[in-house]
C-alpha cells in the first residue's frame, strides 16, 4: 500500500505566498511522477502542476509565473512553492503519485487534501 500525506496549508492575504509539501510512503519500487490538483467548492477537481522522475514540469496556465514544483527523488516528496496568491487559488490542495509498488503493479495514490484560503 502507497500513502501520500499534504502539509502545508493555511490561511493568507492575498499576495502571500505558502510553501506545500507532499510526502509518499509504503511499498514503493518507483515514482514515475507527482502532482498537485485543487478542489474548489462547487468546482471540479483541476490539475494545478505535475512534476516527473525526469524533473519534467506542467502547469495550468492559471498559475503560470506564480507556481513552482519541485520534488526530491529519494525522499519521494514534492513541493509547491505558491507566491503572489489570489483569493481564485482558494481551494482544497490534493496531491498524487503515480509509480510502481513492490512486486511491480502500478499505483496511483492520492493524499487526503489540504485547505489553503486565500483572503483578507
Amino acid at each position: 500500500q502507497v500513502h501520500v500525506v499534504e502539509s502545508g496549508g493555511g490561511l493568507v492575504q492575498p499576495g502571500g505566498s505558502l510553501r506545500l509539501s507532499c510526502a509518499a510512503s509504503g511499498s514503493i519500487l518507483s515514482i514515475n511522477a507527482m502532482g498537485w490538483y485543487r478542489q474548489a467548492p462547487g468546482k471540479q477537481r483541476e490539475l494545478v502542476a505535475s512534476i516527473t522522475s525526469a524533473g519534467s514540469t506542467n502547469y495550468a496556465d492559471s498559475v503560470k509565473g506564480r507556481f513552482t514544483i519541485s520534488r526530491d527523488n529519494a525522499k519521494n516528496t514534492v513541493y509547491l512553492q505558491m507566491n503572489s496568491l489570489k483569493p481564485e487559488d482558494t481551494a482544497v490542495y490534493y496531491c498524487n503519485a503515480q509509480g510502481w509498488r513492490l512486486g511491480v503493479s502500478l499505483f496511483s495514490s492520492w493524499g487526503q487534501g489540504t485547505q489553503v484560503t486565500v483572503s483578507s
